[in-house]
């Protein structure tokens, strides 16, 4: 086991799918536009295939891989045993506390890569743009359904509270698609790459977020019946809201831009400090 991965056993509870196809794994690295400077913090390094290819780019930077499956201690330990450049970390990232993830980094920005089960890749997206962390970008190997949902466009059934918010948390674009047959074992959905370049523009987004998840809520109904079910507005404040920010009285959630969101929350907390 310390040198091959031969008698691996994947665990389904980790959700594990690796990818060994090279051209691919140099292709993920270009879309996270990772250069020879940059710091990269790695979640899910795996069989280490695309750790390889990051320490590669990265030859000037610090690349700090986490993996929780610590049966691949000795696997991945032998493996990257002359890697300068490498820290493995075993453990959880969702239960590493986001200031020691800094510190690995002497508090410099670092871009994120990452080939993660799809159960648990939106609270790690979530983990990391709501941390205090400084990202530069995120580039997420995702369930391609995922990923079109979070790339769709204003008014279309994908669009959703997803797209909203990691739109108002920097430019969100779909690089590539990934046929399920390069995986190993092979899983039962194609993928998507998703780059996130974090930039956000609105100061009171964790605010414009809650706004958001109430709007989208109950996703059939109007925008106007949302705000009043799940933000404790009346129908007249609701009203007052909608008309001056020129929205219709029936629009849904759906038909707003990420803009469109901010407004309406600047809006709601007029109206509630009017109280």
């Amino acid at each position: 086991m310390a040198n091959n991965l031969e008698n691996f056993k994947f665990k389904k509870k980790f959700g594990q799918n690796f990818l060994s196809d090279v051209n691919l794994l140099k292709a993920i690295v270009s879309d996270a536009k990772v250069s020879k400077n940059d710091n990269v913090l790695e979640i899910g390094t795996g069989a280490g295939a695309l750790t390889e290819q990051i320490c590669a780019v990265a030859t000037k930077g610090k690349v700090i891989s986490i993996e929780i499956d610590k049966t691949l201690i000795d696997f991945l330990t032998e493996k990257f045993k002359a890697q300068k450049n490498l820290e493995l970390v075993f453990g959880d990232i969702l239960k590493i506390d986001a200031k020691t993830i800094a510190e690995k980094f002497n508090n410099e920005p670092f871009r994120v890569v990452a080939n993660l089960p799809y159960y648990i890749s939106s609270p790690i997206i979530f983990y990391l743009i709501e941390s205090e962390l400084k990202v530069k970008s995120i580039t997420i190997m995702l369930q391609k359904e995922l990923v079109d949902r979070i790339t769709a466009s204003v008014g279309t059934k994908d669009y959703g509270a997803l797209t909203v918010i990691l739109n108002l948390y920097g430019k969100v674009k779909k690089t590539r698609n990934v046929p399920r047959t390069l995986f190993t074992p092979q899983p039962n959905v194609d993928s998507g790459v998703l780059n996130i370049e974090l930039d956000p523009k609105v100061e009171n987004i964790r605010e414009v977020s809650k706004v958001v998840k109430a709007c989208f809520m109950m996703r059939r109904k109007t925008l106007a019946n949302n705000l009043t079910q799940n933000l404790g507005l009346n129908r007249e404040q609701v009203q007052t809201i909608l008309q001056e920010i020129n929205l219709a009285s029936d629009i849904r959630a759906e038909r707003l831009s990420p803009q469109d969101f901010v407004k309406l929350t600047e809006k709601i907390g007029e109206i509630k400090n009017e109280k």
